[in-house]
């Protein structure tokens, strides 16, 4: 069984160097995917000399910054495992949390899983209220449209199995790829569960992201993409 780890890699040479060896330390035949997408601190070159020490890298290199959910479509299409993850290349998901999200898909009771920052037992940073608050409202109105009772739709961990993920067409080229894919999964009837993970949030300091205008995005993607026939 080989799992295949996307990752989107934009402006992160704060965290290369401790994320991958975290993923590559997980004991499963892992194919680590790096999508550059047109960083300019350093990022690519890191990943240069990563990629040369480790033969379980493969590097693609975005010719501009095209945004998360491009890189998402071009690494999911070069994946090669059994099962497909996304990973970011911050440090706030913990990789070692990936036997336990397998495990469903490996019993045969799911097609997908998502990993919940709201389930379970796993340690978690205390952050941002209105953070919370946001994705409970957008997970709320994602459950009202796909007749699913999840608890955290905005997750960066999902996993799947490869050739279900691959034969889903991803439109979105920046934040928006969770609800599309959420709303997608759902019209396919496929079998979802959730298993708690950890999390460390970061500040917007340490190089956080997102903020409230891809609230509002993935908002419309959650109207768009239920109310579209895909």
């Amino acid at each position: 069984m080989k799992l295949s780890v996307v990752m989107p890699v934009y402006n992160e040479q704060a965290t290369l160097r401790e994320v991958i060896p975290r993923v590559l330390a997980v004991p499963l035949d892992i194919e680590l995917i790096c999508i550059d997408d047109g960083s300019s601190d350093g990022s690519r070159e890191i990943l240069s000399v990563l990629q040369t020490a480790h033969p379980q890298i493969r590097v693609l290199l975005q010719p501009k910054n095209m945004g998360k959910g491009a890189a998402l479509r071009r690494g999911i299409q070069e994946s090669t495992g059994d099962y497909i993850i996304i990973q970011d290349a911050d440090l706030e998901y913990d990789p070692s949390d990936y036997p336990a999200l397998l495990r469903p898909l490996l019993e045969g009771r799911a097609d997908v899983v998502y990993g919940s920052r709201f389930l379970g037992s796993g340690p978690h940073r205390v952050l941002y209220f209105w953070h919370s608050v946001a994705n409970s409202i957008l997970t709320l109105i994602s459950n009202a449209l796909t007749n699913m009772n999840m608890t955290d739709m905005e997750t960066c961990y999902k996993i799947f199995r490869r050739e279900i993920l691959q034969s889903i067409p991803i439109e979105e080229d920046r934040f928006g790829f969770e609800p599309e894919i959420t709303v997608k999964i759902a019209k396919r009837h496929l079998r979802v569960y959730e298993v708690g993970i950890s999390y460390w949030g970061r500040t917007y300091e340490e190089g956080k992201k997102i903020g409230w205008k891809d609230g509002v995005h993935a908002l419309w993607c959650l109207l768009k993409y239920s109310l579209s026939g895909n």
